[in-house]
């Protein structure tokens, strides 16, 4: 099962703009953020991740709340897994 995964903004990419530094449990990985062009996004902000893009943006309870659900399906080390993977260019 592919879920969203919740992570938080750290940085914004000044070289490329669709691009955020984001953490997801201690793991920091590049998303392209260009699907979220219409919303403000920036350091500290919430949003949820599915296969290396931000598909939207969140509130923290939203973000734990979608981290209990990935825990109760047993998801959660699948989830990092995939996170881990991510990669794009910087």
């Amino acid at each position: 099962m592919c879920l969203a995964i919740p992570g938080q903004i750290v940085e914004l990419s000044a070289e490329q703009p669709a691009l955020a530094k984001v953490d997801v449990g201690g793991v920091k990985r590049s998303v392209n953020i260009g699907l979220l062009e219409n919303e403000r996004v920036g350091p500290g902000d919430w949003v949820l991740i599915h296969v290396g893009f931000a598909m939207s943006k969140i509130g923290e309870s939203q973000a734990r709340d979608q981290l209990r659900m990935l825990q109760a399906l047993g998801e959660d080390e699948l989830a990092m897994e995939e996170i881990r993977g991510y990669r794009f260019s910087q």
